[in-house]
């Protein structure tokens, strides 16, 4: 399945499958350019990007971070959220990393990383920047048991995900 869409492209494999939207953004506390607290969206939110990808069913209703997604996976399940923040965003040092991670290992995963903690599960939130814009990405395990095979299904993933300069 490939997905096209918001300056993002994903070729997904089989057993996989995945949404990208652009539009107003629920992130409550997202960094504002210069590093002030922001709660409102503003005029510059609705063409940020945020793409969802899960080797399970995807509920149509579901939280920029997974909520509504992640509560009912299974111990082989995997979600990937990237979400985009405002361009100015990635001149900052919370996204100085440059490029996507597209090869993570499981030391990169924990429970405490998660936005809410389920049990059996970990997950991994790296910030940085790509073809100057700012993204998050975020990825949950449904058992961090089987993490070595279900990261390796990520990693796949990841490596045929492409972000295009806007």
């Amino acid at each position: 399945m490939r997905l096209r869409g918001a300056g993002m492209e994903a070729d997904l494999p089989g057993g996989w499958e995945g949404r990208i939207r652009r539009g107003p953004q629920d992130r409550p506390g997202a960094r504002a350019a210069g590093g002030a607290t922001r709660t409102e969206p503003r005029q510059s939110d609705e063409d940020l990007a945020t793409a969802h990808l899960g080797n399970f069913p995807l509920p149509a209703d579901r939280g920029d971070f997974g909520s509504g997604a992640v509560d009912g996976m299974t111990a082989d399940d995997a979600f990937v959220a990237l979400l985009e923040y405002e361009p100015a965003s990635a001149r900052t040092a919370l996204f100085a990393r440059e490029g996507m991670p597209r090869r993570l290992t499981t030391a990169d995963f924990s429970p405490a990383s998660l936005q809410r903690t389920l049990p059996g599960q970990a997950g991994t939130q790296v910030f940085f920047h790509e073809a100057d814009r700012a993204f998050c990405l975020y990825v949950v395990l449904g058992n961090v048991a089987r993490a070595p095979r279900t990261i390796g299904e990520v990693n796949r993933v990841l490596a045929r995900v492409k972000v295009e300069r806007r």
